[in-house]
């Protein structure tokens, strides 16, 4: 049984189809990252994972469980997602992790705090005055603090910087060897090879290819490794 599993799933919208009888597991340890082009359908792919879209045909299962069956709210918080442009509310740091997990104690919100590299101090810092970087990993700790099974992250440095985006990528790569799993969708190729342990592609709303990196060349076609390899 993988973390999730996608049993040929399509997604239709009055604008064409983004999503294409899509079958395919992802493994329940590691950074799986979904590649492809702006457009490809990989951003539904992982939205699909924890609700926030549904399929118009077959059946997305998060560890065994069809999410059709599962409370919204309930696995959103088993599955937390971190988006690609940071969004925080207004008032402090502490206040916006609070908004997540209202009983969480200081020394979570201490530690979630140093998970995602951000020092203690932060808590009582505003919002507004984080920088790119500071307010990217202040919603990772915000996505911490409710203990998620599994973390989605959409694109989640897109917007920021060579050393903020390193930063991340290490952290993921380090709350996956700690065991939380990461879904990791991006369309850049050298952070698709420093993060991935397994390796989705996403082409034109079909799934090319499922597996891991070293094996790409020899088990995708042509045209995939091309796309994977070539940039």
């Amino acid at each position: 049984m993988g973390l999730f599993e996608f049993d040929d799933v399509w997604v239709e919208t009055d604008r064409g189809t983004i999503l294409e009888a899509v079958t395919a597991t992802i493994p329940d340890r590691g950074v799986t990252v979904v590649v492809g082009a702006s457009g490809a359908g990989k951003s539904t792919l992982l939205r699909l994972c924890n609700r926030l879209e549904v399929p118009t045909r077959g059946t997305v299962r998060f560890r065994g469980d069809d999410v059709g069956e599962l409370d919204p709210l309930g696995l959103r918080r088993r599955a937390g997602m971190v988006f690609q442009r940071p969004t925080l509310f207004g008032g402090t740091v502490r206040d916006n992790l609070l908004v997540a997990a209202p009983d969480a104690d200081e020394a979570l919100l201490t530690a979630v705090l140093e998970r995602a590299e951000l020092p203690p101090a932060f808590l009582d810092c505003p919002a507004d005055d984080l920088s790119g970087g500071e307010a990217q990993r202040a919603c990772l700790a915000r996505t911490l603090v409710t203990e998620p099974e599994v973390l989605l992250m959409d694109e989640p440095t897109a917007a920021l910087d060579e050393r903020p985006r390193l930063a991340l990528e290490r952290l993921a790569a380090q709350l996956a060897a700690a065991g939380v799993p990461v879904v990791w969708v991006t369309h850049q190729l050298d952070q698709m090879r420093r993060l991935a342990d397994h390796l989705l592609v996403v082409v034109v709303g079909r799934l090319r290819y499922s597996g891991s990196l070293a094996d790409l060349p020899t088990r995708a076609d042509p045209d995939v490794a091309a796309f994977v390899g070539g940039a």
